[in-house]
Order: C-alpha cells, then structure tokens, then sequence
C-alpha cells in the first residue's frame, strides 16, 4: 500500500533541516555512490555523505519525529530502520530514472543488514519551490506521480518500480531510507494497519469490553504474522 503520512516533521524541524542542507559547508556527493548495479546508469543526483556530521545530526532529527508517530509505527510496525539518508535535485543532477530498491541493504551505523520491507521518502522542499521532481510510482497498467508538503512522508512497497522525474526549476530535497517490518506481507500489514486505526477511532470513544476483545485479537495476528 501507498501511504501518506503527513506532517511527520514539525515546520521548525524541516526548516532546520533545510537550513543544514543548503549550508555553504554541507557535504554533498555523487549520488551514484550510494546506488545499486541497476540503477547506478539511471541515478543523477547529489546525496548528502553519509559519515558527515550534517547527516548524523540530521538522521538523529528524522528518527526522533519517526519513533514519536503512532502513525509510522502503525503502519511500518518497524524491526529495524535503515538511518536516512537525504538528497538533492537540481541543475544538471536533476533526475533518477525507473528502478527497484535492493531487496537488503547494508547500514553503516548501526552496521546491519536492512531488508527493504518498505521505502519511505519524506520531502523537505515545498511543492512550489521546484517544477518537475514528482516521486513516480509505476503500478501494472498505470503511473501515479506523488509531490507531497515539506515534512510528509511517503511509504510504499520496496518492490515497487519507481523513478524521480527531472527537475526542471528550482531545487527538490528529501530524505529517502528503508525498513524491515516485523509482518513481512505487505497484504498482513493493510490489514493490521486497518485493523489499528479503527481501534483508536473506537478508543477515542471511549473503552469498552468489546474494545478491549478486539484489542486482544490484534496482538493475536501480530504475534501470528510478526517476526524479530
């Protein structure tokens, strides 16, 4: 499933954000670096290097609004979080063509492997601020290009084949990781994902017996279907 998440990060922490990775000393990079055997060809972009202060700091803030969203922990029912990385677009780095992410990918701190269960793209710049650079999901028989508010969040299936279309104005940035879920089917999550959500919408009602019965039938079918 595609899933929105807005407002994950606070407009003071996405100007900080933004104030970090337009700094004059901020530590950009040759995106391609980072890409896999496939995509390396289709990868034009600056990314931020990962060993940098600029980027510790900044993953330190993007984990911090993560693991306070009942949202994002609901939905992604998190094992392990690959620590976010961030990249620009713009000039002649402007693009990364039709892909898919590596089904495992390896962190350098903590140092681990990362199953690719989800991707997850959280745009830093406002729509506004930059013409083309729509996140384009490819779905069998159609194509859904995505553009969302500075500090929403994107998750999505990491199977699925997607592309940055180029950036034709102005400057697009974001920061883009993976996470392993503890339920590996995406179809388990909907369902654990739908199932939560009309739980709290039941518990802001108040609790009941019956409240408290589907509860117990939620941690059933997580501990059916999870997995460390």
């Amino acid at each position: 499933m595609l899933l929105q998440l807005p407002g994950l990060l606070t407009p003071d922490e996405v100007r900080t954000a933004r104030e970090r990775l337009l700094a004059s000393d901020a530590p950009w990079i040759d995106g391609r670096r980072s890409a896999g055997d496939q995509a390396v060809a289709r990868k034009n972009n600056r990314q931020l290097a990962q060993d940098s202060d600029c980027c510790r700091r900044l993953q330190a803030l993007v984990l911090g609004a993560l693991n306070r969203s009942p949202q994002f922990l609901s939905a992604a029912l998190p094992s392990r979080i690959f620590n976010p990385l961030f990249n620009r677009y713009s000039g002649q780095n402007n693009a990364y063509g039709a892909h898919i992410d590596n089904a495992m990918v390896h962190s350098r701190n903590p140092a681990q492997w990362v199953r690719t269960d989800l991707s997850c793209t959280l745009f830093l710049s406002e729509p506004q601020a930059y013409e083309g650079g729509e996140l384009a999901i490819h779905e069998p028989g159609a194509e859904r290009r995505i553009k969302l508010a500075a500090g929403d969040l994107l998750l999505y299936p990491g199977d699925t084949r997607h592309e940055v279309t180029p950036v034709t104005r102005g400057e697009r940035l974001a920061s883009f990781f993976w996470v392993q879920s503890l339920v590996r089917s995406t179809e388990q999550r909907r369902i654990l994902w739908d199932f939560d959500q009309s739980l709290m919408s039941l518990r802001a009602q108040g609790d009941t017996d019956a409240t408290e019965s589907l509860t117990g039938t939620y941690h059933r079918l997580l501990r059916l279907w999870g997995e460390p």
